[in-house]
């Protein structure tokens, strides 16, 4: 078998903020009333009168080059499968080096103390299901899949769309895209 890159493509035609993902995520991982993974936020672009409004789904980018990983003390947040970056609970001291690390604002303190994160629902991934949150978008706007196979969906849909990342002068390598 083949290394694998996951990533995932928000087409942010389609998404329409109605935060399904952001609910699927929730249960699927049984997160705390405070504790989020992914979010939907609404950016209007443009001058008046000529407006435009994205709106779009955001997680943690899992980054190749993250920035919280090299932050990390302990190593609790570290590389995945497929490049993916994880954390382990129990090595986690609840520093908070991975949060100021982090140029996305991707993490939060789980109420047991340790930092948490998106991870790509990587239990769900390594059993072949897709991540809680495009298995459940109503207007399939979430794509996951291996951006190194050339016949993958998330790598069709790129190779045949403009697409952007957030912050890309972070220099942080991320493997979330959102095609325009």
């Amino acid at each position: 078998m083949s290394a694998r890159r996951y990533g995932m493509v928000v087409d942010t035609r389609k998404c329409v903020g109605c935060q399904a993902c952001v609910i699927a995520c929730k249960e699927e991982n049984r997160l705390q009333y405070d504790g989020f993974r992914c979010w939907v936020v609404s950016e209007t672009r443009g001058r008046f009168p000529k407006l435009s409004e994205q709106i779009r789904s955001e997680r943690c980018n899992h980054c190749a080059n993250a920035s919280c990983v090299a932050a990390c003390p302990t190593g609790a947040s570290h590389y995945g499968p497929g490049g993916s970056v994880q954390v382990n609970a129990e090595k986690c001291t609840g520093c908070k080096a991975c949060m100021v690390g982090c140029a996305y604002q991707a993490r939060y303190v789980h109420d047991d103390g340790h930092i948490d994160k998106c991870s790509f629902c990587m239990h769900r991934v390594l059993r072949g299901e897709l991540p809680a949150c495009v298995s459940i978008c109503p207007t399939t706007s979430l794509h996951f899949g291996d951006l190194d196979d050339p016949r993958s969906e998330v790598s069709l849909l790129l190779s045949s769309r403009a697409f952007r990342v957030l912050q890309p002068e972070q220099g942080t390598d991320c493997n979330v895209f959102f095609l325009e």
